[in-house]
């Protein structure tokens, strides 16, 4: 008796035992059945095929370890539709986290990139705030951490307002000449 007379139980009996021209004809047999199967699903033919080609593979692979509960023509197309229900259950996810990854750049690299912006900016005016001399450190300081008018400044560091107006205009002329017009816009914004 020649392959193609075979049985496919028989056949795929021969091909648990590692009979390569059993596997062939099993191959040859069902592959444009599956492939038809496959393609009526994707309308893509590299795909329709390297879904088959890959059940193929498997059945190879894992010969020995198949047991079929019922007849091979189920078993191949059930097989078939599981990988495609996986790939189109993987295409979903990918298809939502790329959406998900599209909104965040559209979203959060701005803000991302601001903040940065941002605390690389505020560590600049500390560290130039931080080397203003004590007292004229101590005035501004009031001002924009604390809030506190000049009359305010006055009376708690028992100054006239005077002197701490003009700590104030100091500090910002200083603060504008080390950190730039840029910089020192923001500092009056913040």
């Amino acid at each position: 008796m020649t392959y193609p007379e075979l049985r496919d139980q028989e056949l795929f009996d021969l091909v648990k035992l590692g009979d390569e021209a059993a596997f062939k004809e099993i191959y040859e047999r069902y592959f444009d059945i599956l492939f038809i199967h496959a393609y009526k699903r994707f309308r893509d033919r590299e795909e329709a095929q390297d879904i088959v080609q890959e059940i193929f593979t498997t059945l190879w692979s894992k010969r020995q370890e198949i047991f079929l509960r019922g007849r091979f023509p189920v078993y191949l197309y059930t097989a078939v539709r599981n990988k495609i229900f996986n790939i189109l259950s993987h295409k979903k996810i990918e298809s939502s986290y790329i959406q998900s990854l599209q909104y965040f750049i559209d979203q959060g690299v701005c803000q991302t990139d601001h903040l940065i912006r941002e605390n690389a900016l505020s560590e600049i005016i500390e560290r130039e705030v931080a080397a203003l001399p004590p007292k004229m450190k101590k005035v501004f300081e009031l001002s924009r951490n604390k809030y506190l008018t000049h009359k305010e400044i006055a009376i708690e560091l028992n100054l006239s307002e005077q002197t701490v107006k003009k700590q104030i205009n100091n500090a910002l002329r200083i603060l504008r000449t080390k950190l730039g017009l840029f910089s020192f816009l923001l500092l009056i914004l913040y």
